[in-house]
């Protein structure tokens, strides 16, 4: 060994120790589970897991369609799943930088010089080359790369995941706000009906004498006012129906019902300890691949300044004439081993690295937000659940008593014992309960939903 072989050995040492760029420590997490939800209306463990496809539980074959519907045909998942494809051909991509690579060429060549006398002659070229070359991924940046590549990959179908979670919901939750403003617009009709009557009975009264004109026109007025909600609930379905129908991924139009409002049940809560949303909830999968593939992506920022290792082999035919090119050409070759690293970049690979490490640092708090809004998401529609519950017992005991005022009224009214007006504001206190009924069974039915889109909605990693 000659005495400068130690030199070069010492030299690709320091090389080697000054190039590796500097990254500092990942943050540290501030992330803490909570045993329990603030709110308990379900068992807290031992519980059947969320089903796949949740929306059957509320057993509505109209509903089911509809979701099943919008799951395969709206537009916003089929763009998520197209992206999805995206990443996947990028993975593959990555993947072959880690292969050898092949070139074949061929290429005739006609060519006109000047000889040393300065006479020009012309001369034909026939040759063919075929080129591999292959980087020996010493430092793993190749494969990190594309380890970065298929966390990428896994994040996108997380997010295609998450599309599909949030359209199952929504289209689940238009449907039963559907069915409640279908119920509201019974209940209005039914109550204009009523109103009609009473109106007629008021003018009879009027013009017989027995009843002042005042209580006729409120009686009047009454109508009108029941008369008026119509066209408004009417509009409202109209849109809600447009809204589902593009939902689905068709043009606006109307929807098929099923099972009426009177008849749907909240599916049973499921249970389940905070931490299982970690394995349930499509965003929080997203954001661990993303965290994964920022760490891959700074791996392989990080290792650009070390040499690369590139074997590169060509051989070939050559003739300058074509017969011979056929029959007998002459056999080139051509075998080459490159080292290659940079010596100076201006604090360029530096910089990408302090950029990637800040990446890295933001999938980190990205991931801590999204674990945080899961749990509030879902602590909040417990919350909401339990609190509609009990607020439907005090309007069961608040229509209860209306319909009560309004029976006395009524009696006190026909018996010639009160004016009309007491009974018109006892209608106007039942007509208010009812609404707010079906409004709460409506708005318990959507918390369900909320519920079962902040638990993950039955997908699994």
């Amino acid at each position: 060994m000659s005495r400068a072989a130690p030199r070069i050995a010492l030299a690709i040492a320091l090389l080697l120790a000054g190039c590796a760029a500097k990254v500092g420590p990942a943050p540290r997490s501030t992330l803490h589970t909570p045993a329990e939800w603030r709110t308990r209306i379900g068992p807290a463990s031992g519980a059947q897991p969320v089903e796949q496809q949740w929306w059957q539980a509320f057993s509505d074959p109209a509903l089911t369609a509809l979701v099943a519907a919008a799951l395969e045909h709206n537009g916003d998942l089929r763009i998520a799943r197209a992206r999805v494809a995206d990443y996947r051909a990028r993975v593959a991509a990555a993947h072959a930088s880690q292969l050898p690579s092949v070139t074949a060429s061929g290429s005739p060549t006609r060519t006109r010089t000047l000889a040393y006398n300065g006479i020009p002659y012309e001369t034909n070229l026939y040759q063919a080359e075929v080129q591999a070359s292959y980087e020996i991924d010493v430092w793993g940046r190749l494969a990190n790369l594309t380890d970065a590549a298929r966390a990428a990959y896994a994040a996108e179908q997380a997010s295609a995941d998450a599309a599909a979670l949030s359209i199952a919901a929504s289209a689940a939750s238009g449907y039963l706000n559907l069915r409640g403003l279908d119920a509201q617009l019974d209940l209005t009709l039914a109550t204009l009906k009523l109103r009609e009557e009473s109106r007629e009975l008021a003018r009879r009264q009027f013009e017989v004498g027995y009843s002042s004109r005042l209580e006729w026109l409120q009686a009047q007025a009454e109508y009108q006012a029941a008369a008026e909600q119509v066209p408004q609930l009417q509009r409202q379905i109209f849109e809600q129906e447009n809204a589902l129908a593009i939902l689905a991924g068709r043009n606006p139009g109307p929807i098929p019902r099923g099972v009426p409002l009177a008849e749907l049940a909240p599916p049973p809560v499921p249970g389940g300890l905070p931490s299982e949303l970690l394995l349930r909830r499509p965003d929080i999968a997203r954001a661990q691949h993303n965290l994964l593939a920022a760490n891959a992506t700074l791996a392989a920022t990080r290792d650009q300044l070390l040499p690369s290792f590139r074997l590169t082999a060509v051989g070939g035919l050559q003739s300058t004439v074509f017969s011979d090119f056929i029959k007998d050409p002459t056999h080139l070759w051509r075998l080459t081993g490159a080292v290659a690293g940079p010596l100076f970049e201006g604090g360029r690979v530096q910089a990408q690295t302090d950029s990637a490490a800040a990446a890295r640092d933001q999938t980190v708090y990205a991931y801590e937000n999204a674990v945080r809004a899961a749990f509030a998401e879902t602590d909040n529609s417990l919350g909401a659940i339990q609190r509609l519950r009990e607020q439907a017992v005090q309007n069961d005991a608040r229509r209860a008593t209306a319909a009560e005022t309004l029976r006395i009224a009524r009696n006190r009214y026909r018996n010639g014992y009160a004016s009309y007006l007491e009974e018109l504001d006892a209608q106007r206190t039942l007509y208010s309960a009812d609404v707010l009924r079906l409004q709460l069974k409506t708005r318990i039915l959507i918390a369900s939903v909320d519920l079962y889109r902040a638990l993950g909605g039955g997908w699994q990693p």
